[in-house]
C-alpha cells in the first residue's frame, strides 16, 4: 500500500513539471514573439532557484521540520506561482513570476527523494536499489501524461498549461500531509560548529576529490539537460514554416514526439538496477555523456520528413542520457553519504544539476543563440526571431563531446565507495 502512495506522489510531482516545462518555449516564441536571449534569462530562473532552495530545504528537513510537511507547503506555494505566470505582459514580469514558481518547486525534487527514501527505509526486506526505480518511473509517466494532455487539447502555446500545473500542485501539496511522518534525522545530533549546526556540512563533501569531481560534472550535465528541455519542442514547431513539413505529425503535435524521450526514461529507469550492479559510477556517467553527444547531433541533422527517424532516435537516447546520471547519481548519494547529511547532500546534487548548471546553460546558450544563430524579420510591426537550429544543435553537440573527454581525464574511480 505504501508503495502505491509513493507512486501517486511520484506521478503528480512530475506531472506538474511536464504540464509546462517542454512547452513554455512555444508559449514564449510562438505566442509572445520574444527573443532567445530574453528566454535564456526566463529559463535560468529554474537554475537560480536551485542554487540555494534545495540546499535550504535539505537543511530544514534534516534539522527542523518533517520532510513531508515542508514538501506540501512548497507545492501549495508553487501552485500559486504558476497561476500568476499567465498575467505577465512582458519578459520582465514573466521572469519574476517564473522565478517565484521555481523558488518553491525546485526544492521539491530533492525533497521527494528524501520523503520516498525515508518511508521506504522503514519497510522490512526492502532493497532500495530495486524498490526505488519502479516508483520513480511513475514520475516519468506523469510527465508524459501531462505532455500528451497539453498537446492533444491544443494548449501548447497558451496559458492553460500553467493553470493545469497549478491545480495539480495544489492537489499534491494537500496529499503530502497525509503521508507517514518523516521527522528530521539530524535534530538531536551534537552540533560541533556553525556549518554542522545549520546542516551545511554536506558542502564538506567538496574536500573529497571524488565527490568534488562528481558535483562538477553534475553541473556540466545540468547545463546539457536545460538545453534540451528549453528548445526541443519549439525546434519542432519551427518546421511549420516549411510547406513540406507543416502538416506532419511531428509539427502538429511536437509535445507528443518530445514525450518519446520520457517514455524512453521509463525503460532506462527500470534498467538502472542492472547497470548499477555491473558497472561503476564512472562507466554509467560516461555512457550518459556519450548519449548527450548523440542526442544533440541527431537533432542537428533530423527533420520531420525523411529525417524523422533521427529525431525519434534522439528522443530515445535522451532517456539514457538523463537517467544514467540523474537517477544513478541520486542513488549514489543515498548509498554513500552519512544519514545525518543525506537530505542536504541530495539538495546539493539538485543545486549543481538544476542550479549552477541550469543558470550557466540557459544564460550562455541564450547569448550564443542570439549572437551567432538568430536573425530578426519585421512582421506586422514586430521583430520576429528566426533561429538557425542546425548550427545551434551542432554547438551543443560540441559542448557535450568536450565534457565527455574531460570526464574521462579527470574522474578517478575506486573499487570501494567511500563514506563522506
Amino acid at each position: 500500500m505504501i508503495k502505491l502512495r509513493l507512486t501517486v506522489l511520484s506521478f503528480l510531482q512530475f506531472f506538474i513539471w511536464g504540464s509546462w516545462l517542454i512547452t513554455i518555449a512555444t508559449f514564449w516564441f510562438a505566442n509572445k514573439g520574444w527573443g532567445p536571449e530574453e528566454f535564456g534569462k526566463i529559463f535560468s530562473t529554474m537554475g537560480i532557484s536551485a542554487l540555494f532552495m534545495p540546499a535550504i530545504a535539505g537543511i530544514l528537513s534534516d534539522r527542523f521540520i518533517n520532510a513531508e510537511k515542508l514538501y506540501g507547503i512548497l507545492h501549495i506555494l508553487g501552485g500559486l506561482g504558476l497561476c500568476l505566470v499567465p498575467l505577465a505582459e512582458n519578459p520582465g514580469e514573466m521572469f519574476w513570476y517564473i522565478l517565484l514558481t521555481m523558488l518553491f518547486y525546485m526544492p521539491t525534487i530533492s525533497l521527494s527523494n528524501t520523503v520516498m527514501y525515508a518511508i521506504l527505509s522503514r519497510e522490512k526486506e526492502v532493497d532500495m536499489v530495486k524498490a526505488f526505480p519502479p516508483i520513480r518511473v511513475w514520475g516519468t509517466v506523469g510527465f508524459i501524461v501531462a505532455l500528451w494532455t497539453i498537446s492533444l487539447t491544443g494548449h501548447e502555446s497558451d496559458e492553460f498549461q500553467f493553470y493545469l500545473g497549478g491545480l495539480v500542485s495544489f492537489i499534491l501539496g494537500i496529499y503530502s500531509f497525509s503521508l507517514p511522518a518523516c521527522p528530521p534525522l539530524g535534530r538531536n545530533l551534537e552540533r560541533k560548529g556553525f556549518l554542522q549546526a545549520l546542516g551545511l556540512n554536506a558542502f564538506a563533501l567538496f574536500k573529497n576529490y571524488r565527490y568534488a569531481v562528481f558535483f562538477l560534472f553534475a553541473m556540466l550535465l545540468g547545463a546539457a539537460l536545460q538545453l534540451t528541455n528549453a528548445y526541443g519542442d519549439v525546434y519542432l514547431h519551427s518546421f511549420d514554416k516549411v510547406d513540406s513539413f507543416k502538416n506532419s505529425i511531428a509539427v502538429q503535435y511536437p509535445a507528443i514526439i518530445s514525450s518519446i524521450a520520457q517514455i524512453s526514461e521509463t525503460l532506462f529507469i527500470l534498467a538502472i538496477p542492472f547497470f548499477m550492479k555491473r558497472f561503476g559510477i564512472k562507466q554509467i556517467m560516461l555512457i550518459s555523456m556519450i548519449a548527450w553527444v548523440l542526442r544533440f547531433g541527431l537533432f542537428a541533422y533530423g527533420d520531420p520528413g525523411s529525417g524523422l527517424w533521427m529525431i525519434v532516435l534522439s528522443c530515445i537516447i535522451y532517456g539514457m542520457a538523463f537517467d544514467f546520471f540523474n537517477i544513478s547519481g541520486s542513488l549514489f548519494i543515498e548509498k554513500s553519504v552519512a544519514p545525518e547529511i543525506r537530505a542536504s547532500a541530495q539538495g546539493l546534487f539538485t543545486m549543481m544539476v538544476n542550479g549552477v548548471g541550469a543558470v550557466l546553460g540557459s544564460r550562455i546558450s541564450g547569448y550564443v543563440m542570439e549572437k551567432y544563430f538568430t536573425t530578426y524579420h519585421e512582421i506586422d510591426g514586430k521583430n520576429i526571431p528566426e533561429i538557425n537550429w542546425h548550427g545551434t544543435w551542432l554547438s551543443f553537440t560540441a559542448y557535450a563531446a568536450v565534457v565527455a573527454v574531460l570526464f574521462v581525464l579527470l574522474f578517478r574511480e575506486k573499487k570501494e565507495i567511500q563514506k563522506a
